[in-house]
């Protein structure tokens, strides 16, 4: 398995297809096979770069001097990013990675060529309720009950991609490994460092928003907040869970495709 070095460890990926470059970003206990779908496709036209977060997939266990986060795994992008010697791609987030994804291209616009935001985290209106789900779902005790119920709840499962993710996510969430990225990653949601609004003004490069109006976890409000936060921003609403490009994997080409053909053009045309 190829991997890469960073901060948090040793990171894996899967390298699919030539042309111009599109990442994919899993969400929280999940892995860069979310993305099975839709990859032999996109690798028809697309260098496609699929990266499993620090522990979680083949990837290390983040480093015991760090805490799993989702700022960490902002940062652990850019690592990857530089690693990899990635100019101007496209990266396609669902949750915390469209989180990290976002993060990058504020901080660091000459490296992203556009955005696909999927059920993405990052421009979550908040509040005490909200804030406190985050934190009790940090709490060890809770996690290990709640955990494999939510992902259910979550995924809305209706293919078998779906259902393969919530086997794999409640598995990894049994293991130690996987207990300590999912509290480390739920305490780091109500912080104002995974809060990105204020600086949406700042996002400049071309941003498609896709999103499963049954998701449980990052709802539709969010999807249409996410959406009004992103000057620009195009809103594509589809019927399913938390993991779009797997349960309708033809309703997301038929938006995404057309997208990574308009930004790619761009890219290669600036």
């Amino acid at each position: 398995m190829a991997s890469v070095q960073t901060r948090a460890g040793r990171v894996a990926y899967h390298e699919l297809g030539s042309g111009p470059t599109v990442l994919l970003l899993h969400a929280t206990l999940h892995d860069r096979h979310d993305f099975d779908p839709i990859l032999e496709t996109l690798a028809r036209r697309y260098r496609t770069i699929a990266v499993d977060w620090p522990g979680h997939g083949d990837s290390d266990p983040v480093d015991a001097t760090m805490e799993p986060s989702a700022p960490l795994f902002a940062d652990v992008l850019e690592d990857v990013v530089d690693g990899l010697g990635l100019t101007r791609a496209v990266l396609i987030g669902n949750s915390v990675g469209g989180f990290a994804a976002a993060r990058l291209a504020i901080n660091r616009p000459e490296s992203v060529a556009g955005l696909v935001l999927v059920n993405a985290g990052g421009f979550v209106p908040w509040n005490p309720m909200s804030r406190n789900f985050c934190r009790v779902m940090g709490s060890p005790a809770v996690f290990r009950r709640a955990a494999p119920l939510f992902v259910r709840g979550y995924m809305k499962a209706k293919t078998d991609s779906d259902r393969e993710i919530v086997q794999r996510a409640i598995a990894t969430a049994r293991t130690t490994g996987g207990l300590r990225s999912g509290i480390g990653l739920w305490r780091s949601f109500a912080t104002p460092e995974h809060d990105l609004r204020s600086r949406a003004a700042e996002l400049s490069v071309p941003t498609l928003i896709v999103w499963g109006k049954k998701d449980i976890a990052i709802p539709l409000s969010a999807g249409r907040a996410t959406h009004d936060a992103i000057r620009g921003s195009r809103l594509e609403i589809l019927d399913t869970g938390h993991v779009v490009f797997s349960s309708d994997p033809t309703g997301f080409l038929a938006v995404a495709e057309p997208f990574l053909e308009s930004v790619s053009l761009a890219a290669g045309s600036s």
